[in-house]
C-alpha cells in the first residue's frame, strides 16, 4: 500500500513539473483586446511555460514582448510579429478610431529594442509593420 502511494505521489510530481513548461504556440493571432491579452502573458510568465512564435502574431498579440522574459520565448522561421497604432471601435460610427493615449501605452509596455525598431520604421502607424526573419531572430532564440 505505501508503495502505491508513494507512486502515485511521484507520478503527480512528474505530471506537475511536466505541465509548467509546457510549451504555447501561436501559429495565427490576429490579436484583440489588450487586457485579455496582458492576462494571457503574465500567466505564461508566472507559470514558467515557453511561448513559441511559429506564425503571425499581430497587434495586441506582440505584448507577449514585454511581458515574457526572452528566455522564454522561442520564434520559427514562421513567425511574424505586427505592429500598429492603438485604436478603439466607435459603435456611432462603425469604424475603428485611432487612440494616441492608448499607442503611447503600449509603447510603454513594449521593451527598448521592440520601440526602437518601431522608431526606425516609422513609429506606430494604422498600417501595420512587419517584424521578421533576421530581425526577429536577432531578438527572440530561434525553437529547437
Amino acid at each position: 500500500m505505501k508503495w502505491q502511494a508513494a507512486l502515485a505521489g511521484a507520478l503527480a510530481s512528474a505530471l506537475i513539473a511536466g505541465s509548467a513548461f509546457a510549451d504555447v504556440r501561436i501559429v495565427r493571432d490576429g490579436g484583440g483586446e489588450v487586457s485579455r491579452y496582458l492576462r494571457r502573458y503574465e500567466a505564461i510568465r508566472d507559470s514558467g511555460e515557453r511561448l513559441v512564435i511559429d506564425g503571425p502574431c499581430l497587434s495586441a498579440c506582440t505584448l507577449f514582448t514585454g511581458l515574457v522574459p526572452r528566455d522564454q520565448v522561442c520564434v520559427t522561421r514562421r513567425a511574424v510579429l505586427g505592429f500598429h497604432a492603438a485604436s478603439y471601435y466607435d459603435d456611432a460610427r462603425r469604424s475603428l478610431v485611432p487612440t494616441r493615449a492608448g499607442t503611447q501605452l503600449v509603447l510603454r509596455l513594449y521593451p527598448a529594442e521592440i520601440r526602437g525598431w518601431i522608431d526606425r520604421h516609422g513609429g506606430l502607424t494604422p498600417q501595420i509593420k512587419t517584424l521578421r526573419g533576421r530581425e526577429l531572430a536577432a531578438l527572440y532564440n530561434f525553437c529547437r
